[in-house]
């Protein structure tokens, strides 16, 4: 059974946090683990892109990215340090208009990923919230699983889960915070809410279970 966790965080320190997650510092260890070969690929990204088409939603093509930005994109904590990938691909989300609002990114070994994050950067939670949604909901069930309902035992949808983490938000004074999914299809499930001066910045986090 999953496990839901959700968690405010002092202002401060919670915008170094959620900063540090997509760029740490070059201390940081190498994550290496035999579950590589699970779960979900690179050409994951096609569906993706395919699904979120029908929501005028563009993501463009992958760039790999291999060289010392590789810790911009692709990095994330695990029993609080961080960890690098040897590889990782990045690409652009765009609405109707054109406008980039954000990227997902998936990294791992060459051959098979460890992890997807996805960030979604709007004016406030409200704006594009349809859009946003299908976005997570894509990412979620295009990576982890159709399988939600059946396994979920705290929420029934992934819309009720993300309206849940938005009134907790909310109910924080809008201070940044995380909720976490554990064990959904062998997988971690972690969204962060930050605050930015002008904008709201939400990192949907995807990792698969050592």
């Amino acid at each position: 059974m999953n496990k839901l966790i959700m968690i405010p965080i002092v202002l401060g320190i919670a915008a170094v946090a959620s900063y540090t997650m997509l760029i740490p510092e070059d201390s940081s260890e190498p994550f290496t683990a035999p579950i590589y070969d699970s779960g979900f690929t690179y050409y994951d990204i096609e569906t993706i892109q395919t699904s979120l088409k029908e929501h005028d939603v563009f993501v463009s093509s992958p760039t790999a990215v291999t060289d010392h930005t590789i810790s911009q994109y692709c990095t994330f904590f695990e029993k609080g340090l961080s960890k690098n990938v040897e590889y990782c691909t990045t690409t652009a989300v765009l609405d109707s208009d054109g406008n980039t609002i954000g990227n997902i990114n998936i990294g791992g070994s060459a051959a098979s990923p460890i992890l997807a994050i996805a960030n979604i950067e709007t004016d406030t939670l409200e704006s594009d919230k349809e859009i946003t949604y299908a976005i997570f909901e894509t990412v979620i069930k295009t990576l982890v699983c159709d399988c939600w309902e059946e396994e979920s035992a705290d929420f029934e949808s992934i819309p009720e889960w993300l309206d849940a983490v938005h009134a907790f938000y909310y109910d924080s004074d809008e201070r940044n915070i995380k909720s976490k999914i554990d064990n959904l299809a062998d997988t971690e499930i972690l969204l962060e809410i930050t605050s930015k001066d002008d904008s709201v910045l939400r990192t949907l986090i995807i990792t698969k279970h050592v």
